[in-house]
């Protein structure tokens, strides 16, 4: 009863009764000099994230499969912060297929010499039952895990390089988790896997499912990386579930459960807060890196057999996390 009512504390506690954003447009320093990218900048969160940072002189390069609707956001954000000495780019890539994440890394890297942040704000959520990535994985685990895994990886490079000379903490990598990862995972620990002996997350067949898993796996990462990382690089890794808001990701569900999603959630800018809090925050130091942001700006906590599956077993944990890295770099290492 007690880890019951713990559990829905937790998820009620991300959905009503949320305090004022810390962290917005109207309190973020400038950015000028600094470079970022979020993937799926062109939509949604994405995009309000994009308008935030350039308004705030930063160069921001809008990462994602569709150049012919980042030009449409790159001009719609331009013509409305006509006073930026920022610098906003198009950054092709498509995270359902690991074949386009090595072109676009080596794409930016030979423009640009630093990367300050790394929002990974692009996933699916429930596309039609079957859905596959070009890879032929579960189009949720390939779009929102291994793409942004390799994608990390292969910038991880600059990021340590950006680290060293920069403000200690400010170098980060977020990753896009959910209410989803406590309210739709599997249990116990977010991921279930094929067997004790293999690491495959398995496919549920059934989308929420899948969708929760996909988003538990991000927090794996976010874990996970700064496990391996913070500590002799600096970079900070922080996962963090943006809210429930109005955006392109409910475009999979059927009419009913979109109505009740858009009735009790919030416009997009709120997520946009969420996500500028975890990358931009002088509260999370490199002492939080792995922590979890809740709406709109607040650290916060999971389910307990999540938290145990980011422990590995010679700290009492379950291993989850160190698995489920081990399968992300087993499937995306012919594409590095």
């Amino acid at each position: 009863m007690g880890n019951s009512i713990s559990f829905a504390g937790n998820v009620l506690s991300q959905m009503f009764w949320i305090a004022t954003p810390p962290l917005t447009e109207k309190n973020l320093p400038s950015q000028a000099g600094k470079v970022f990218i979020v993937t799926g900048g062109y939509a949604g969160v994405g995009l309000e994230l994009c308008k935030i940072l350039y308004a705030a002189h930063g160069t921001v390069y809008v990462a994602g499969r569709s150049e012919s609707k980042a030009a449409s956001a790159i001009a719609a954000i331009k013509s409305a912060h006509p006073n930026s000495t920022g610098k906003l780019e198009y950054l092709h890539v498509d995270l359902s297929d690991l074949r386009t994440i090595k072109p676009a890394a080596e794409a930016f890297l030979a423009r640009e010499s630093r990367l300050d942040v790394l929002t990974n704000n692009a996933g699916v959520m429930m596309p039609p039952r079957g859905s596959t990535t070009q890879q032929a994985h579960e189009l949720q685990m390939g779009t929102n895990c291994l793409g942004p895994y390799l994608l990390t990886k292969l910038l991880t490079p600059l990021m340590d390089t950006t680290a060293s000379s920069a403000a200690a903490g400010s170098v980060r990598v977020t990753w896009a988790g959910s209410l989803a990862v406590d309210a739709l995972s599997p249990s116990p620990g977010g991921i279930a896997f094929t067997s004790a002996s293999d690491s495959t997350p398995v496919t549920h067949g059934n989308p929420r499912t899948d969708y929760g898993q996909s988003k538990a796996g991000n927090v794996y990462l976010a874990s996970e990386s700064a496990r391996r990382y913070t500590g002799s690089s600096g970079v900070v890794h922080v996962a963090w579930n943006p809210g429930n808001l109005r955006s392109e990701l409910q475009r999979h569900l059927d009419f009913a459960s979109r109505a009740v999603s858009m009735a009790l959630s919030y416009p997009p800018v709120f997520g946009a807060y969420t996500e500028l809090y975890a990358g931009w925050s002088a509260d999370i130091s490199p002492a939080l890196s792995g922590s979890y942001v809740l709406p709109w700006g607040r650290v916060g906590v999971y389910r307990r057999d999540i938290a145990s599956a980011l422990r590995g077993k010679a700290d009492g944990g379950t291993g989850g996390a160190e698995r489920f890295w081990d399968w992300c770099e087993k499937e995306t290492k012919a594409f590095a």
